[in-house]
């Protein structure tokens, strides 16, 4: 009686690896980075925006663009306000310019900004008008210094919300929250200029992490 064949030693025949991952399992994992579907709605999401930034922008724009709209990720958030805080003008519009460059070039730059301003001018104007007339009231007074108390703590919470984003870094945690407590401690209590501060501390963090990169 002849013996049977040998099995097939073709491809199709060799069981797959366990660590094989078919291609679009981490495509659909991943999924496609969203963004504004057009220059309009690039405009109604920074006007949005701007009309919610009564008493600190910080926290509207990192939940706005990096939780509800998801066009950055927490570490891009970190980086390109790092950018935007150091370039001259407002955070904010700096940020905006950069998204709206990055999503459709310079044409989104102009809308961003034109989102920024065109309606919040309009109401800040208005505003103006009535605190000229009623800036005398205390009971505007105290509404005032109670806006301020609650704009402080939602900075502070948004500052806690970006730590995690941190782990990452090439630095490490140790010493980037030494930084942060050295920036912290120039403003608030040695009360530098933010030039100064952005001098030496940001150009301290600057070359240590070009350092770290450049090993």
């Amino acid at each position: 009686m002849p013996a049977p064949p040998p099995p097939d030693p073709s491809p199709a025949a060799v069981p797959s690896s366990p660590s094989a991952v078919p291609p679009s399992a981490g495509a659909a994992d991943a999924g496609p980075r969203a963004r504004p579907e057009s220059l309009s709605a690039l405009f109604v999401a920074f006007t949005l925006l701007a009309l919610q930034g009564f008493g600190g922008v910080l926290m509207v724009v990192q939940r706005e663009l990096v939780e509800r709209r998801r066009w950055m990720t927490r570490e891009e958030f970190i980086e390109e306000w790092a950018v935007a805080q150091i370039m001259p003008g407002p955070n904010v519009v700096n940020l905006g310019l950069i998204l709206g460059d990055r999503f459709f070039g310079w044409r989104g730059a102009v809308v961003a900004l034109l989102g920024l301003l065109t309606v919040p001018m309009c109401l800040v104007l208005v505003l103006a008008l009535l605190y000229s007339r009623f800036q005398s009231d205390p009971a505007v007074a105290g509404a005032l210094r109670g806006m301020g108390a609650v704009a402080a703590g939602g900075i502070i919470a948004t500052g806690l919300k970006l730590i995690p984003a941190l782990r990452h870094h090439v630095l490490g945690r140790p010493l980037c929250a030494a930084l942060g407590i050295a920036c912290f401690a120039c403003i608030a209590w040695l009360r530098w200029p933010l030039v100064a501060v952005l001098l030496t501390v940001g150009g301290l963090s600057c070359a240590l992490t070009w350092r770290r990169l450049a090993r």
